[in-house]
């Protein structure tokens, strides 16, 4: 089970990506049963919505996952992810198979 932040074209990609590997990322490391994490940055769309960067965030199942967002470190890294962030994040839940 993941969850999936997509990420909006930020207007400072470097602004955004110093605040996001060098603050964000090390919080998020720190949630309850977060087995990994994958960054996949974007560098074309061919249609559709335009996206810059997202981050798949693997747990084992279900209950780990909704564990982890109830979590403190969890919430910690959301307002974290606020304080710099321009526009809104697409956020979703997925279950590879």
């Amino acid at each position: 089970m993941k969850l999936v932040a997509l990420y909006r074209q930020p207007p400072d990609p470097a602004v955004f990506d110093e605040a996001y590997f060098n603050a964000h990322i090390p919080l998020v490391r720190k949630v309850p049963g977060l087995q990994k994490t994958v960054i996949t940055r974007f560098t074309r769309s061919l249609s559709g919505e335009s996206f810059y960067m997202m981050a798949e965030m693997h747990f084992a199942d279900a209950e780990a996952l909704k564990r982890g967002m109830k979590s403190e470190e969890m919430k910690a890294a959301g307002a974290n992810l606020n304080s710099f962030a321009e526009g809104p994040v697409t956020m979703l839940y997925g279950d590879e198979s």
